[in-house]
């Protein structure tokens, strides 16, 4: 298929503003600025997987900061309660009657640390919010922000005292995203950005600023829902999905969200290249973050050293392109 015209489509504009804006912020990690952008623009919500000190927290409050969304995190612990989450009814003393205690989850952008080191109960206590965009507390069902968007963390070496996500919740996730080390020449720029009185806490004093409104955000949206997937390539998107099923050295396959997701996610990347069309390139460029966490290996393949990702790769390849 063809390539993608330049275009200068708000959705592209707003891509290339932001990545500019955190540039203030964070060096580097490009790919990853890319893949939350298109959660974010996807209304999807998004799992950010890396060590200890890559900056996923700097990129969320970044990110919420660019796009001018109030900002919340929460570092979950294993004695986490779900209602340290959602919130609580206390009793006013003045009025002599309860009143909700919101909990940090109403807000727009959510920063879940950590998200593995909760327990069952209070994992699950985000997933209605996740899929229904409310909330339940004590049988009364509350509206969350239109825009609420959920970025967890989690550490991928750390085994010790953490709760394994569930598929059912991992598979609310549109996107894992693996935030990986700097290199060699960013983490010298990031020393001499520090060297200079650079604040990570002070994204104000270091010139971020919101580069868009919720309006424009919304228009964005329906930009991108405008964008032609042709027949050939919906099949192709089918094909790749239906391939993991089959895959000898996996356990678990995808579902049909998965196929809805992917073209979620390739819509949304097209659009912010700059294209009212999506191709076999958008599909294949984003698959691996949407689909590397539904994938369960085989115990053999995974003695073998492989990865999601390697398999991922495999069936890329093996699935004929549409021209």
């Amino acid at each position: 298929m063809d390539s993608h015209p330049v275009s200068t489509s708000k959705t592209s504009n707003l891509a290339q503003a932001i990545a500019e804006m955190l540039s203030k912020a964070v060096i580097g990690q490009q790919a990853v600025i890319e893949q939350l952008l298109v959660g974010v623009l996807a209304r999807g919500h998004v799992l950010m997987e890396g060590v200890p000190g890559v900056a996923k927290t700097l990129l969320v409050r970044g990110m919420g900061q660019c796009l001018g969304l109030e900002f919340k995190r929460v570092q979950l612990t294993p004695d986490l309660m779900p209602s340290d989450i959602l919130g609580t009814y206390v009793f006013d003393f003045t009025t002599k009657e309860f009143h909700l205690r919101k909990g940090p989850i109403f807000t727009t952008l959510l920063l879940a640390d950590e998200i593995n080191r909760a327990p069952a109960k209070t994992q699950s206590a985000l997933l209605e919010g996740m899929q229904e965009r409310q909330v339940t507390i004590e049988g009364v069902t509350y509206p969350l922000d239109d825009n609420f968007t959920v970025f967890a963390t989690q550490n991928p070496i750390e085994y010790e005292g953490t709760y394994p996500l569930p598929e059912a919740q991992l598979d609310r996730f549109l996107l894992k995203v693996i935030v990986d080390y700097p290199t060699a020449e960013e983490e010298d720029e990031l020393l001499a950005r520090v060297n200079r009185g650079f604040d990570a806490q002070r994204l104000q004093e270091a010139g971020v600023a919101p580069v868009i409104t919720a309006a424009e955000l919304n228009e964005c949206r329906q930009e991108i829902l405008g964008v032609n997937a042709e027949e050939a390539v919906l099949h192709y998107i089918g094909e790749i999905i239906r391939r993991t099923r089959d895959s000898g050295q996996l356990v678990l396959g995808c579902s049909p969200r998965a196929a809805l997701m992917l073209l979620q996610a390739a819509k949304a990347l097209a659009a912010m290249h700059g294209s009212d069309f999506l191709t076999p390139d958008d599909v294949k460029s984003i698959a691996p973050a949407v689909l590397r966490h539904r994938l369960i290996l085989r115990p053999e393949a995974d003695i073998e050293g492989l990865v999601p990702d390697d398999i991922i790769q495999n069936i890329l390849a093996s699935v004929p392109v549409p021209r």
